[in-house]
């Protein structure tokens, strides 16, 4: 064989491996509205970045005729290249090849990829689309998952794992996206499910579409699987370089800084009047946070899902940060069962990678019912407290209004841990609201005149900042204009901050 026909041999080799499943796959794939793995990475990485590995690997399975059909790629496209000139792995499942389908010479690769990552200190991008477990293989398949799954967990706040789903993701398919950071879901074209409508309908009887059990917007909105949904495959791509944008490659370095062109002193009158005189008129908290963040850039996390509380990344003076705030405009901001988790696993993540805690306080205290407790408010709500006190990045906070209760405690208060605590003028810091608390103090002894009396008394005391101010809780009560202004000052004091946990394995978060 001469030099030119072994050349041309492998050119005929890499065309095979780039054609997947060919073209009449590829040309369904199209029309379903779905892009091939292949564009997928084309438009998630920097131009002319991508550099493949394993483009050859075939199965092993021989039974079922499976050895007449071997395709070379194996139903998953692996390598690295860049987003933003930052290196990132990728492992893109081909649905035009056998489905999608994981078999144990594709979990391989896989593999290979996440050890690599996980060497070179650099974030993971999983693009799913797969049928699930390649049945013909039986075990070696599920092996294969569990390999996969395993060096989640020993990724896991140690890398950046982000998952998209851009089509089927079934069975036991779904354990490995629920254990990376964030997940993002395409409109009417991904869906996740454990067990699929046909299962259920055997076993429960309850009939359900594939779109309504396990949908983008099911798992945005109801279920809290979630993180982001996408247009389409090209918007989901976009969003998974904007998020790459405010996270460090690994938790030994810090988010990359931008230069900032906004002006740190920059105020803005409506925060003056953003906050309403009547305690109980709703206003929405993201207009404060768009308000006060460079170039009112907020980059929300689930907003679909439980919207009494926001969390999401941003940027002042350049450098990224986690926003956690109570939503006073849903829910009155009150905190749930549903809040305290997605507010938990949010500053988890931010201080495994060392990006400053920025918290905006309204909150008249826990959601009553039987229905909380039933749920297990207590459990579920601890696991809030818990994410902030561990929690050992910068943590600066911010009490718009109201800070009741038990709730003042756990957003963030200077007692478990907060560096900065500032207050507005209109902050209320109290056990409860001013009527409430004289019921009890005064168990009804009061005439209409006194009562009122006492409210006011009350409100004045401690339905205010300064008590708190008077006992060093509170570091300063600010004009809400300056609030941009004093968040980077703080961010600038707490950039060298260090404090470590007491040694141990890790602690018993309640889950």
């Amino acid at each position: 064989m001469s030099l030119k026909e072994k050349h041309e041999a492998l050119e005929k080799k890499n065309e095979q491996a780039e054609l997947g499943g060919g073209e009449e796959r590829i040309e369904k794939q199209h029309k379903a509205g779905r892009r091939t793995a292949r564009e997928r990475i084309e438009m998630l990485l920097d131009h002319d970045t991508f550099v493949e590995i394993d483009k050859f690997v075939t199965h092993r399975c021989s039974d079922f005729g499976m050895d007449k059909k071997k395709i070379l790629g194996d139903g998953v496209v692996c390598g690295y290249g860049k987003i933003d000139g930052r290196l990132t792995y990728i492992f893109a499942q081909d649905f035009t090849v056998f489905g999608g389908t994981l078999s144990g010479a594709n979990a391989e690769k896989i593999v290979k990829i996440m050890d690599l990552a996980m060497r070179m200190g650099a974030p993971i991008v999983g693009l799913n689309d797969s049928g699930g477990a390649r049945i013909q293989e039986g075990v070696e398949s599920l092996g294969g998952y569990a390999d996969i799954f395993y060096r989640n967990v020993m990724s896991s706040g140690v890398i950046p794992q982000i998952s998209a789903v851009l089509g089927p993701c079934a069975g036991g398919a779904v354990y490995s996206p629920a254990m990376t950071d964030f997940i993002l879901m395409v409109e009417e074209s991904s869906y996740m499910f454990v067990t699929g409508p046909d299962v259920i309908k055997t076993v429960t009887h309850e009939q359900v579409t594939k779109e309504e059990l396990g949908g983008a917007m099911t798992h945005n909105a109801r279920s809290g699987v979630a993180h982001f949904t996408a247009e389409n495959d090209e918007m989901a791509m976009m969003m998974i370089r904007e998020l790459l944008s405010f996270l460090p490659s690994n938790n030994m370095e810090d988010p990359p800084l931008k230069p900032c062109s906004d002006d740190i002193r920059r105020e803005d009158e409506k925060l003056k009047t953003i906050v309403p005189d009547d305690p109980n008129k709703p206003y929405d908290m993201k207009e404060i946070i768009e308000t006060v963040v460079d170039n009112n850039n907020f980059m929300e996390v689930q907003p679909h899902y439980a919207q009494n509380i926001i969390v999401g990344f941003a940027r002042l003076e350049g450098r990224p940060v986690g926003i956690v705030a109570n939503q006073p405009a849903h829910l009155a901001g009150v905190l749930d069962i549903n809040s305290s988790i997605k507010g938990a696993r949010f500053v988890r993540f931010c201080d495994a990678f060392n990006i400053p805690l920025i918290t905006f306080v309204d909150v008249p205290g826990f959601l009553p019912g039987t229905n909380q407790e039933f749920g297990g408010i207590i459990k579920h709500g601890a696991k809030l407290l818990f994410a902030f006190s561990e929690a050992t990045v910068p943590k600066i906070t911010v009490i718009t209004r109201k800070a009741y209760g038990g709730a003042y405690d756990v957003m963030s208060s200077k007692h478990i841990g907060a560096d900065i605590n500032y207050a507005y003028p209109t902050a209320e810091i109290a056990v409860m609201g001013p009527e409430g608390a004289v019921n009890i103090i005064f168990r009804d002894k009061l005439s209409e005149e006194e009562k009122k009396k006492a409210v006011e008394d009350y409100k004045y005391t401690f339905a205010s900042p300064y008590k708190a101010a008077e006992l060093g809780y509170i570091d300063e009560i600010i004009y809400p204009e300056q609030t941009r202004f004093k968040l980077i000052q703080a961010l600038e004091m707490t950039q060298n901050k260090t404090k470590s946990n007491p040694p141990k394995k890790h602690g018993n978060i309640p889950l």
